[in-house]
């Protein structure tokens, strides 16, 4: 097989190896490796997640083709069980925030939406016995936000299966952002809480939550709307309800069934509060693609190092390939691929000779643009 380098090279170009030496000082952890140093181990995640490589074997055989060190199995495997998987975390934080931030640069919107959910991989419960989750399950949960702008993950919070949606979420807030989430997101005091400190938020409301004190909103009739409610109110009962009024919008979705969100946003038609809820389809999207296109549920190793690391490394993937993607549509030249598509062509070196050019221009530019940034 034909070297294919690209993700690597962006890779280096967005995380240098005196960073990484800086991240493992943070840590305490020294690399006294030769052949398996942190980077290295690294470049085989990442290059394990992009290529699907099936084992630490497979890598182990197959990654000298794609232009990484030759290093066997057993290596990998000692060095993965090593690894405190919070370096790779911190790694992960640093080139998505420089992913966003470049990306940020050529966008002039107004707030952008911040889609939170989360997704549980599950595998069986002899594999993880620290994760059990349900039955014979066991299984881990990345706590997502993703901005839609980007089409990445801002942040990732990591936890078992068994972590609740809700108290985890605060972890995932930013006002720079509107927050779209769904129902597990939702509580009277958040929404209070929200309201006082100014973060923008679009949440769905549970079924059997009660409102009362409803004030309809003055709005203008819009043709095919299938807004059936905008109103302000009282959300919750006597005995916990929320101390403020709070908009709510009531719309029906595609398949007939009634939605209810709840904003703090009053300077939008309902029309648009409801496109924004459905904007959180977005997120649901990466979690798919991420488990089926990233080896995400084949464990290389059952230890929450080796665990965590694989997670955070396959989320490195993506944001390279994303990054990627996103930067040659940007390009007249370059005719227009599903994500699928040109991460398929990427990996297998059949992109169109003008997809190529671009994206040697734009690794050239971004290695020079890095320089500049970390000075």
């Amino acid at each position: 097989m034909a070297k294919n380098t690209t993700i690597f090279t962006l890779l280096q170009n967005f995380i240098s190896q005196e960073e990484i030496k800086g991240i493992l000082a943070e840590f305490g952890f020294e690399d006294t490796a030769r052949k398996c140093d942190v980077s290295t181990l690294l470049a085989y995640l990442v290059g394990a997640a992009a290529f699907e490589w099936k084992s630490l074997r497979h890598a182990a055989d197959v990654a000298p083709a794609q232009g990484l060190k030759s290093v066997d199995y057993s290596t990998l495997s000692k060095r993965l069980g090593e690894l405190n998987y919070q370096i790779v975390k911190r790694i992960f934080d640093m080139i998505v925030s420089r992913l966003n931030r470049v990306t940020r640069r050529k966008l002039e919107r107004k707030k952008g939406l911040l889609a939170i959910d989360s997704t549980t991989i599950t595998v069986g419960e002899t594999r993880l016995p620290w994760a059990l989750y349900h039955g014979k399950r066991s299984g881990i949960k990345p706590h997502v936000s993703f901005t839609n702008s980007t089409e990445m993950p801002l942040k990732v919070v990591e936890t078992t299966g068994l972590k609740n949606d809700g108290p985890i979420g605060v972890q995932l807030e930013d006002k720079r952002f509107i927050l779209v989430a769904d129902r597990a997101y939702f509580s009277i005091d958040k929404a209070d809480r929200y309201a006082q400190t100014g973060q923008d938020f679009v949440i769905r409301l549970k079924e059997n939550i009660h409102l009362s004190r409803k004030k309809s909103l003055k709005r203008a009739a819009v043709e095919d709307s299938n807004v059936i409610g905008d109103f302000t109110c009282i959300i919750g009962t006597k005995q916990k309800q929320t101390k403020r009024r709070h908009r709510v919008v009531e719309f029906v979705d595609y398949e007939g069934e009634l939605v209810r969100v709840v904003t703090n946003r009053r300077d939008v038609t309902a029309e648009e509060i409801t496109d924004m809820y459905k904007e959180h389809w977005a997120i649901e999207s990466f979690f798919r693609w991420i488990k089926q296109n990233l080896n995400v549920p084949v464990l290389f190793g059952t230890t929450e190092n080796a665990v965590y690391s694989q997670l955070f490394a396959a989320l490195i993937a993506y944001v390279l390939l994303k990054f990627l993607q996103t930067e040659c549509h940007k390009k007249k030249n370059c005719k227009r691929l599903s994500f699928a598509g040109f991460t398929r062509q990427l990996l297998c070196d059949t992109l169109p000779i003008e997809w190529r050019i671009e994206l040697k221009e734009i690794l050239d530019f971004h290695r020079k643009l890095y320089q500049v940034d970390i000075g």
